[in-house]
Formats: C-alpha cells, sequence, structure tokens
C-alpha cells in the first residue's frame, strides 16, 4: 500500500550519514558524493519564513544568497551514529544556563524533519516555565510570535574548543495562539503567551540529554551540511524580501489563517 496517499507531499528525503543508511546504496548524498559530480561535497538548507517565498535546498554547496553572516562550522559529534549532532556546552534562558547541561555532555541534532525544538523530558518544564509570558490588558486575539520574550541560546562546541552561540527569539520558539487561565474562585483571567516545545526522551543511543535543533532555529540559521569534513555550518538567514507580483512556482498547502488567533481557554 502506497504510504503517501493521504498526505500532500510524495516522499522523504533522507539526508542523514551514511551510516544512517539501511545500506550504503540508500544513502542518497552519499551517492551524490561519490559520481564526483558536485563542487563540494555539501549541500544547504533554507526555511523561508513565509508562504510567499519557497524554501530551498542547495546540493554541490551553500546558497550565498540566503546567508546573512559568516559561516560557523561546528564539527559532528560521534558521526558513526549517522545524525547530523553536534555537542552542547550550555543552554540559557534570559543569560540563566540550564543545570542540564553544566557537565558538558549535551548534545542536539539538527533535524529538517522536526517542526518544534525538542527538550529533554526532564528539563522540558523548566523550560516552559522560563519561556512563558503574561500578556497584560487581557486582549481578545494575540499573535505570540510578536509579544516580547527572553533569549534561548545554545552555546554549540565549534572547531578547537570555540564556542557557536544560537540564539532563538519568541518570534521563533512561541506558539502562535495564546492561553487564557480563568480562575473559578475569583472569575478572572490571564493571557499567558508559551513556547512550542517537544519532550524528548531519553534514547539508548542519544543518552538523556539530546535536543532537537527543528524548523524554529532552522527557520532564523541558514545550515550548510559538510559530508566530508563532517560538520555543520551556521549562519543567520538572508530572508528574500516578498514580492506580491511574483509567480509563485511551489505549492502550500495547510496554511495557519492569516488573522491573529484566539488564545484557547483553561479554567483552574
Amino acid at each position: 500500500k502506497e504510504p503517501f496517499n493521504t498526505f500532500e507531499f510524495d516522499g522523504v528525503l533522507g539526508l542523514g550519514l551514511a551510516s544512517l543508511a539501511v545500506d550504503p546504496e540508500f544513502s542518497f548524498f552519499g551517492q551524490l558524493s561519490k559520481l564526483n559530480s558536485l563542487p563540494e561535497d555539501r549541500f544547504g538548507y533554507f526555511l523561508s519564513r513565509s508562504d510567499s517565498v519557497a524554501s530551498e535546498i542547495s546540493f554541490g554547496g551553500h546558497d550565498a544568497r540566503r546567508v546573512a553572516s559568516e559561516l560557523e562550522w561546528v564539527p559532528v559529534h560521534k558521526p558513526e551514529l549517522g545524525f547530523w549532532q553536534v555537542k552542547v556546552k550550555s543552554v540559557s534562558v534570559a543569560g540563566e544556563a540550564l543545570p542540564l547541561c553544566d557537565d558538558g555532555d549535551c548534545v542536539a541534532i539538527a533535524d529538517t524533519g522536526t517542526s518544534l525544538i525538542g527538550a529533554p523530558r526532564q528539563a522540558a518544564q523548566r523550560l516552559h516555565w522560563l519561556l512563558a509570558r503574561k500578556v497584560p490588558d487581557n486582549p481578545s486575539e494575540i499573535d505570540c510570535r510578536t509579544f516580547p520574550g527572553p533569549d534561548l541560546v545554545f552555546e554549540l562546541e565549534g572547531s578547537d574548543g570555540a564556542s557557536v552561540n544560537i540564539t532563538v527569539g519568541p518570534e521563533d520558539y512561541s506558539r502562535a495562539t495564546a492561553m487564557r487561565v480563568l480562575q473559578s474562585k475569583t472569575n478572572s483571567s490571564q493571557v499567558i503567551c508559551r513556547a512550542s516545545l517537544l519532550p524528548v526522551d531519553e534514547d539508548e543511543v542519544l543518552g538523556p540529554k539530546a535536543w532537537i535543533l527543528g524548523e524554529p532555529v532552522l527557520r532564523k540559521y541558514y545550515t550548510a551540511y559538510d559530508w566530508r569534513e563532517q560538520q555543520i555550518g551556521w549562519a543567520l538567514a538572508a530572508q528574500p524580501t516578498e514580492d506580491a507580483e511574483a509567480v509563485a512556482v511551489h505549492s502550500i498547502y495547510g496554511a495557519p489563517p492569516a488573522e491573529p488567533p484566539t488564545p484557547t481557554q483553561v479554567v483552574v
């Protein structure tokens, strides 16, 4: 039975390192590299902020038009596992470091197939508290991605032990829809903006301190994946200017409504 009959997309293109493939012949980029037809054994990933501008993947190098800063390279940690995994020196919110990574044994995976930021389950609740914000004046509609909040910073271990900081703000990590908490005893309410996080359970391969740098991170940062040198380059993404008269060359499915969302209500 065709598994993609129920989806709008046509399939999944795996671009993990060779050891993650069932067989070397099933490694798409590994086969491209063997053909020696690419200018560089790299591919680059750009995720657009707007449905009117297409996201892109580049094979044979990165697209210089899509980067707004120099690429900073971070070596892949344990490439034999097959993941585009990096070492995390610290994770902090508004300058407060999470104790989970104090021992320097946190890791993170750059994953284009995950729509959220993944946090180890043991740290997820604390992180939710640190990123939550109370919204004054009890608005009936609000897009939490436009409401101020603290920065979430991942300090990655770069080449020669140098640090590469990946910073995401409320426009990146927030759920668009707020939550209205109604106190039944006092009949008062408070609107709260929250982060959109994915709890990550302990894995026997990745361990208990694995983070996932999904779409919220990869939308802000252009990433280049160096197959031969086994490293990931990070640069702020240069989002193209939207052209209202441009002819779309891509299709859009499941776009959210344009108007600000109404907060969901929770009674306590």
